[in-house]
């Protein structure tokens, strides 16, 4: 059983990942904030019981579930209701922007480097967070918990509700696509 303290320090741990993953599904900064606290709170209520090990996988599952709902919700709401607002965000130009570009890096996270190399970086990042949008749902999921998440190929499938042979070619199709869209646009890694 997870104490109070490992599951408080759990959440501190993955707070900031589960947000960029919400980020990618949703494209909608307060929704992915509203789904990883109500996946916070799922976990709390009805997992604290639960080793402090198995949190992780459970954590990602009750996650994507979250999303999911998230989107089937949405999907009846818009049967009966207009589109009232885009997955953009109006600039100050009054033209619309992607709500990714709003982003603000935390102060004091970044090394000390030059405003170039700064600014390449963030060229290049940008490059590759679209590329992780335009992946399709399993193939980014499995990415991510992969390879950001640093899940094993067991606690990915556990986590997807898949098996592990499908985490494989679900990461080995993502990281050749990625590959091959970087490549296409001159960045080496």
């Amino acid at each position: 059983m997870a104490s109070r303290q490992e599951m408080s320090d759990f959440l501190a741990s993955v707070e900031r990942r589960a947000y960029k993953h919400a980020l990618y599904a949703v494209r909608n900064e307060e929704t992915a904030l509203d789904l990883v606290q109500d996946a916070m709170i799922r976990l709390a209520e009805k997992y604290a019981e639960r080793p402090a090990a198995e949190l992780a996988p459970l954590f990602q599952r009750i996650l994507q579930n979250v999303i999911t709902d998230h989107f089937r919700r949405q999907k009846v709401r818009n049967l009966w209701t207009t589109l009232l607002s885009s997955l953009t965000v109006e600039g100050d130009d009054g033209g619309s922007r992607d709500a990714l570009d709003t982003l603000e890096p935390e102060p004091g996270s970044q090394r000390a480097e030059s405003a170039s190399d700064q600014v390449e970086r963030a060229q290049v990042l940008t490059i590759i967070e679209h590329e992780i949008r335009k992946l399709p749902k399993r193939q980014r999921e499995a990415f991510l918990l992969r390879y950001w998440e640093e899940f094993d190929v067991a606690e990915t499938a556990s986590a997807m509700g898949c098996s592990e042979g499908s985490v494989k070619t679900h990461c080995s199709r993502a990281t050749h696509t990625l590959a091959a869209a970087l490549k296409a646009k001159g960045i080496t890694l």
